[in-house]
């Protein structure tokens, strides 16, 4: 039975829509790069709105890698050097982490815990649908990121709760986000899949981040992109970094991950070119200590 003064799942997802840091720019960019008609200067009239994500830009565009012959001066001339597929994995990271950096109790997390679970997802995400050639690899990629956006906006406006979930979850030996519901009336997934629809995201993704916690119920159109999302997810959860105290009650789907050729040799196989990838984006900061970029 859900418990009294729980909020309503509309009143946490206003409640977490309203925070200065959330990702409401990226569907609008997200949309224009798949656009073939967008010019760099359709993109440079987006990225300005957001003066972190335009310094970003143009200091990536002038970092030593990527950097030939002058100094790029505008945002626009740092889309040309830098190509729409780098300009879209950067403002997926920026956008994207520093809300997940947003401090906030719950789930047993420690500080920068969210954030670097949700890039392992991505990171492996990408690497999978790279491998497989099925899904778009920038796709993958903002699935991993967002699929546990909602636990955020619980932790925001529900951390009184967590006690009564862990006590219902034990009690019980169910799954954290049965436990989730009994408690609160909601689960993490589907507020999740609400902040992505107030937000603006694309169907697909709000999809699979809908039935992130029970992939078996998925849509056919989006089947195979949450097969590789729960993919992901267990081999971001098998190396560990950032895992909360939900993530070992994960329900493994093996029907839907053989189905697409996920056998666990290759889901083991991918951990360590996955870490090394994660561990290049965070550095010292991919076990321990509040992330920044």
């Amino acid at each position: 039975m859900t418990m009294p003064n729980v909020p309503t799942l509309e009143a946490i997802c206003e409640k977490a829509a309203r925070l200065p840091c959330s990702p409401v720019l990226l569907p609008r960019l997200s949309k224009a790069l798949a656009d073939d008609n967008t010019t760099a200067d359709d993109l440079e009239a987006i990225i300005v709105v957001d003066p972190a994500l335009a310094a970003a830009t143009l200091r990536l565009a002038n970092s030593a890698f990527f950097r030939s012959g002058s100094e790029c001066e505008t945002v626009s001339e740092s889309i040309i050097r830098l190509g729409f597929r780098e300009i879209y994995r950067l403002a997926v990271t920026t956008l994207g982490s520093r809300w997940f950096s947003h401090p906030v109790e719950g789930y047993g997390w420690e500080p920068g815990d969210f954030c670097r679970h949700s890039l392992c997802v991505a990171v492996a995400a990408e690497r999978l649908a790279d491998d497989s050639g099925k899904v778009d690899k920038e796709v993958a990629y903002t699935a991993g990121l967002i699929q546990g956006i909602g636990k955020l906006a619980i932790a925001f406006a529900c951390a009184d709760f967590f006690p009564a979930i862990r006590d219902h979850q034990k009690a019980n030996n169910c799954s954290w986000w049965q436990a989730e519901h009994a408690v609160l009336g909601y689960h993490q997934s589907e507020v999740g899949a609400r902040l992505l629809q107030i937000w603006k995201f694309p169907e697909n993704l709000i999809e699979v981040v809908r039935h992130s916690d029970h992939p078996s119920t998925i849509p056919p159109a989006q089947r195979v992109l949450m097969a590789h999302l729960h993919a992901a997810k267990f081999v971001a959860t098998n190396i560990g970094a950032g895992v909360a105290e939900d993530g070992f009650l994960m329900e493994l789907d093996s029907e839907l991950l053989m189905e697409q050729g996920f056998v666990p040799d290759l889901l083991i196989a991918a951990q360590p070119t996955v870490l090394e990838s994660v561990t290049k984006l965070l550095r010292d900061q991919v076990s321990h200590g509040a992330v920044k970029f």
